[in-house]
């Protein structure tokens, strides 16, 4: 397969969405743990907020990631015209 400047585009938006939604994960599942304390502080829906995060927070924000890229890809395949059809 010939690397073309249009694969060379798509590749680079794929890897750049990637590596925010990578930035995202890790925000989400070690500096909120790590600063667990501190945000138990904040209470969010009566619960403190560390306590929020690692029982439900964390795991809507994963879906939240999952949902998010497979709607970009989709769009983006589309884009550049390697989407596989309707499925």
């Amino acid at each position: 397969m010939k690397v073309t400047p249009k694969l060379q585009e798509y590749w680079r938006r794929n890897l750049t969405v990637t590596a925010l939604l990578l930035v995202l994960w890790f925000l989400v599942t070690f500096v909120t743990s790590y600063y667990a304390r501190e945000l138990n502080d904040v209470v969010f829906a009566g619960f403190p907020l560390g306590f929020y995060m690692a029982a439900q927070g964390s795991l809507i924000v994963y879906v939240l990631i999952i949902w998010f890229y497979a709607r970009y890809m989709k769009r983006l395949d589309k884009q550049y015209g390697v989407d596989e059809g309707d499925d």
